[in-house]
């Protein structure tokens, strides 16, 4: 199910996990680091760090991604299902792909 979405990790620096795994709405964000270290998706951007942070205070799932340019996307993992987050990402990963190849256009004659 999940394989159907495309992510590609190119303009991504660094994506960190964090949960609590005692909590019962940790499945979704668990479910989406487990698709994010799929070899597939590392393909893509081999400098891209992946962090699991588990820990056992409680606190709510969430995945902080840090874009190459700065920017930063954070998804609270409670109220989101796995395919929301990587469709998210994705989508996100692309318009930042985008823009970068039209630069790229600009600068070539």
């Amino acid at each position: 199910m999940a394989s159907k979405i495309r992510v590609v990790l190119r303009p991504v620096k660094s994506i960190v996990v964090r949960f609590c795994p005692f909590e019962s709405n940790v499945e979704s964000t668990r479910k989406f680091l487990g698709c994010i270290n799929h070899k597939k998706i590392q393909a893509t951007n081999r400098n891209c760090e992946v962090t699991a942070d588990v820990r056992h205070d409680g606190s709510e799932p969430l995945v902080d991604v840090m874009f190459v340019d700065g920017d930063r996307l954070i998804m609270k993992g409670a109220n989101l299902t796995t395919i929301e987050m990587l469709t998210a990402l994705g989508s996100r990963c692309n318009v930042k792909d985008l823009k970068e190849e039209q630069k790229s256009k600009k600068k070539s004659p």
